[in-house]
């Protein structure tokens, strides 16, 4: 049932990018742009529908993770501003390990608050705190414990390309006795190039490494964009496809979707 609600998405996706005019202009390519780089400034509410399958020790197990992802930046002054991103996951899944059943409801929520100084050359970068938020409505859906540590960002934008990195590393600090402790390096190199016509094709990986379980997750994601509107919305929709290079026995193997459909606002 979950794999045909990912690919209704996915089908989705592709008909909407097909019908909808876009209108491509040198103001599409600075939105491109834009969205290619994760502290730029301009307020925007992605929603990243993710389906991963094969999880678990038996590879039965499916997951559907809808990020509600959303970027707000503030103008501090003529050379700083703070830009704050939330990725709130709500998460359905089942059988991720033997007799584990289902679940739905939120999982933990990572807001990140980056200190931004003024591009210089197309060179961005930006660093400040990440905390993990204990907001998982079920002990399947969340690690039961609050987190926090650095983040930073650095990103090179010439001509249509944009190559840079973010990553970040939490630690727990409080939570249920009874869980792992949280020690997680997140490392997300990405390289994005912003064709005609309002398209745009990224590459990318999300990868991790639990210190403690001393496991590695990767994730290699490519998705191809359209910026377009849904009547005076701008809006910008995709899909793409992922691939599990990586992955401990209980998480995720193989192919994988995802479907994004990112609300702006100039």
């Amino acid at each position: 049932m979950a794999a045909r609600g990912s690919a209704k998405s996915l089908a989705l996706a592709v008909a909407l990018m097909t019908v909808v005019p876009s209108g491509g202009s040198a103001q599409d390519s600075d939105v491109q742009k834009k969205l290619s780089n994760p502290v730029a400034s301009l307020t925007t509410v992605p929603i990243q529908v993710n389906y991963d399958a094969r999880i678990g020790p038996l590879e039965d197990g499916h997951r559907i993770t809808t990020n509600v992802q959303p970027v707000i930046p503030f103008k501090l002054d003529s050379q700083w501003s703070l830009v704050v991103r939330t990725i709130l996951p709500i998460i359905s899944q089942d059988n991720i390990f033997p007799n584990a059943g289902d679940q739905f409801g939120l999982g933990d929520t990572l807001q990140s608050f980056f200190l931004v100084p003024q591009t210089v050359g197309g060179f961005t970068w930006g660093a400040g705190p990440a905390v993990l938020w204990r907001t998982g409505t079920d002990r399947l859906l969340t690690g039961g414990k609050w987190a926090a540590g650095p983040t930073a960002v650095a990103l090179q934008q010439t001509g249509p390309w944009t190559i840079g990195v973010l990553t970040n590393h939490v630690w727990s600090f409080a939570g249920d006795d009874d869980r792992a402790d949280v020690s997680s390096t997140f490392i997300q190199p990405f390289i994005a190039y912003a064709a005609s016509g309002g398209w745009t094709y990224t590459l990318n990986t999300e990868s991790s490494y639990d210190w403690i379980a001393e496991q590695w997750s990767v994730p290699v994601n490519f998705q191809i964009t359209k910026l377009t509107k849904l009547g005076d919305q701008p809006i910008s929709i995709g899909g793409g496809v992922k691939y599990w290079a990586e992955s401990p026995d209980s998480g995720p193997h193989g192919w994988g979707g995802r479907f994004i459909l990112t609300f702006i606002f100039p």
